[in-house]
């Protein structure tokens, strides 16, 4: 990877990153927290942003450095989606660059790009350690990101030690944006789609880990396109440990994020370390 950016920060180092991706078939950027004194002993927490975000949405707004640099974690925030003029694109917001929901896609015109999921735990992973990181990982997300950090822990459960998930689309099977995403990238039959789940593979078999998420009640996406209560009923069917904050008067932006980025970043150190 080409280091492009670095910031001194709560004396660790805020780095960009910018790599050719064989995955992908573009170029991508990717933002990395090492905290201080790094090395083969530092657990690395993968997050995955929400619709219409890049790799730097995190690092600016969530607050998560200071504490981090203080627990001794490393954080990866990928971008989500491919980019560049050859890779595929949609006029709306929710679907296309920028909206990749951390899936293989199977259909054209996205097929030949959109496979995030092998890129975020295929690809990325042993270039983020060359840099002389541990391999003990988390992962954690906000929105479709959310959902990205629950499908891909959830689908690689001994790759991973430790999830959370601020506004997790959790449902995506039975929601307007996990219908029109997964109706492109995945084809018109629904059956392809459970595999992205969350709640379906929560429902399937017990998770290795305890769960945390956090919701905003006065999020304006809560009922119509996050719908953790079918997140909660899988859970009490596969006797997992979930556990759903619901924080009242918070809404679905970073502001929400920032609140409880710390119960999270102490939440996933705990489990790593």
């Amino acid at each position: 990877m080409e280091l492009i950016e670095s910031h001194l920060c709560f004396g660790g180092e805020q780095r960009r990153y910018k790599h050719g991706s064989a995955v992908l078939g573009c170029e991508m950027t990717v933002s990395v927290f090492l905290p201080p004194d790094f090395g083969s002993h530092t657990p690395v927490l993968y997050w995955l942003s929400g619709l219409t975000c890049t790799d730097e949405n995190f690092v600016q707004k969530a607050g998560a450095q200071r504490l981090a640099a203080e627990l001794g974690l490393a954080i990866v925030a990928p971008d989500t989606s491919p980019r560049g003029e050859a890779v595929a694109d949609d006029e709306g917001y929710d679907l296309g660059k920028g909206a990749g929901f951390y899936v293989n896609a199977t259909q054209a015109p996205w097929a030949s790009h959109y496979r995030m999921d092998d890129y975020i735990v295929k690809e990325l992973p042993p270039l983020i350690e060359a840099l002389g990181l541990g391999s003990r990982r988390g992962i954690s997300g906000h929105s479709m990101g959310g959902h990205g950090a629950l499908v891909l822990a959830l689908r690689n459960r001994d790759f991973y030690g430790s999830v959370s998930a601020f506004s997790p689309i959790s449902n995506p099977v039975n929601c307007p944006w996990g219908k029109k995403a997964f109706g492109a990238y995945l084809g018109d039959n629904p059956a392809d789609w459970e595999s992205y789940d969350a709640s379906l593979l929560l429902a399937d078999a017990k998770a290795p880990w305890p769960v945390r998420v956090d919701v905003g009640l006065k999020d304006n996406f809560l009922e119509e396109q996050l719908r953790v209560e079918a997140l909660e009923a899988a859970a009490a069917q596969s006797g997992s440990e979930l556990t759903v904050h619901r924080q009242s008067g918070y809404d679905h932006s970073y502001f929400f994020v920032a609140s409880f980025m710390e119960a999270h970043l102490r939440f996933h150190a705990a489990q790593l370390k």
